[in-house]
């Protein structure tokens, strides 16, 4: 984990220091009934918490805990934990933290594109990223404004990644496959190939500078 992804958690751990965390949550009493709290499972915990099992208060205190397993394990979905947050409708949260779950988002999205492939656990890559930030009622053009400025090699070999996958047969447009088709990725992409030709990668990044001129 980079510094600046270790201070962005430290910034949510103190953001929401003052929400104590209960071992047993109160469950809807007819599908939960109490729940017991366990590290080891915050997979099932994270598909109900703030839904039909805790408060508010409860996701806050949790929040820290699941924000950072995200990062080192891939156990979790991050869709789901970053929509329980846009369930609680965090952007209505004291401005300290709102302001550590945006330098969260941040930091995580800077430091996935620095890599390729991604060592980010449950981010695995640039689109599963832009899910959850989706999930949690962020614009998806806040980050890919970030990904049009970081014009590093880890950055377009994602892009190249990220062209490869997208269904050309698709009929519904979406935020990211829109992005994607623009004539400034295919130029970005053929600046790419003519830095990085002789690396193991370049075939990768040629074929997807293909794709989009088809």
């Amino acid at each position: 984990m980079d510094d600046e992804l270790a201070a962005a958690l430290a910034r949510v751990r103190d953001a929401f220091a003052r929400y104590p965390r209960r071992t047993v949550l109160d469950g809807c009493p007819h599908c939960e009934g109490p729940v017991v709290v366990d590290e080891h499972d915050l997979f099932s915990l994270s598909i109900s918490l703030g839904s039909t099992v805790g408060d508010r208060a409860d996701v806050k205190s949790l929040l820290p805990v699941l924000l950072e397993r995200l990062l080192v394990s891939e156990d979790l979905y991050p869709v789901i934990v970053l929509g329980t947050v846009s369930h609680e409708e965090w952007r209505t949260w004291p401005r300290v933290e709102q302001e550590a779950v945006d330098g969260y988002l941040d930091a995580v999205w800077r430091s996935l594109l620095a890599d390729q492939p991604s060592r980010l656990g449950s981010f695995t890559d640039p689109a599963t990223f832009l899910d959850a930030a989706r999930a949690a009622g962020e614009p998806e053009e806040r980050f890919l404004a970030v990904w049009d400025t970081t014009l590093t090699s880890s950055a377009d070999r994602h892009l190249a990644e990220a062209v490869s996958r997208l269904n050309f047969t698709r009929q519904k447009p979406s935020v990211l496959s829109d992005w994607l088709r623009r004539d400034t990725v295919r130029e970005r992409l053929h600046r790419a190939f003519e830095r990085d030709h002789d690396a193991p990668w370049a075939d990768d990044i040629a074929r997807a500078y293909d794709l989009l001129r088809a």
